[in-house]
């Protein structure tokens, strides 16, 4: 009986101690996916308070909003060079031939009609009607879920065109936006010219102040010295330094 009390007292401490073990183990793990985690959440933190990504997101945002008054200021100046146009800016477009039926348009009396204009919207819908035995208001949602309207002119939804008021918008807002950009580059490389020419005024001020704080002119074409050079350089000076503050101990000593 009491070898069967120690061997199950020895079990239980066994036990307890591997228990104990496992626990240590699964915090360890714990803990370093803890810190792998605090880790990563610095990381990021620094990469998104870093001064070149919050002027970035500033740059898109303001870029954004700049775009948006840049088009909005070209379709205004399009409107009114293109005023004398019907349909305004988007009246400029070419419809090109259709190459096969599904670009041809609708069927409307014998034949088809890729395109056709605003004013004889209202004939269409009638003949429409008439063929198809339908509503007039039937008709109409028929012929205008066929077709848009560009400035004063229905084109068939399938048809291909050219659209050359969005071309010349685009190519105005480029334009636009290229020589703002410009101006800005150029004032803010100015501005850097002014602050660096400041400061090399304000050195050479310094400098002639403080001589022996100016630095060697380097020579071009010499290599520049080696951290070993520098060090001998050191100590030659340290060198000398000592031996001048030794020189007044021996003349004293000469005049005892």
């Amino acid at each position: 009986m009491a070898k069967k009390e120690v061997i199950e007292q020895k079990s239980k401490k066994e036990i307890a101690k591997e228990e104990k073990a496992a626990k240590k183990l699964a915090k360890k793990e714990a803990d370093k996916m803890k810190k792998k985690a605090e880790g990563f959440w610095k990381e990021f933190k620094k990469f998104i308070t870093r001064g070149n990504v919050m002027d970035m997101s500033v740059g898109v945002v303001i870029g954004g909003a700049f775009g948006a008054i840049v088009t909005a200021l070209t379709n205004i100046f399009l409107s009114i060079c293109t005023w004398a146009v019907p349909g305004g800016l988007k009246g400029l477009i070419t419809v090109l031939p259709a190459a096969s039926d599904s670009q041809a348009g609708m069927k409307i009396g014998g034949d088809y009609i890729q395109q056709f204009a605003a004013g004889n919207l209202n004939d269409l819908v009638k003949q429409v009607a008439a063929e198809l035995g339908v509503q007039e208001s039937t008709a109409l949602s028929t012929i205008t879920s066929k077709y848009t309207l560009h400035g004063s002119t229905y084109v068939f939804n399938g048809a291909a065109m050219i659209d050359w008021g969005a071309f010349i918008n685009a190519a105005i807002s480029f334009i636009v936006i290229a020589f703002v950009l410009f101006i800005i580059i150029k004032v803010v490389a100015s501005l850097q010219k002014a602050r660096a020419e400041m400061r090399d005024r304000a050195l050479e001020e310094y400098y002639k102040k403080h001589p022996n704080e100016r630095p060697a002119p380097v020579v071009p074409g010499v290599p520049e010295p080696t951290d070993h050079q520098l060090l001998k350089e050191i100590l030659a000076v340290l060198k000398t330094e000592k031996g001048l503050t030794n020189k007044p101990a021996k003349d004293k000593k000469k005049k005892k």
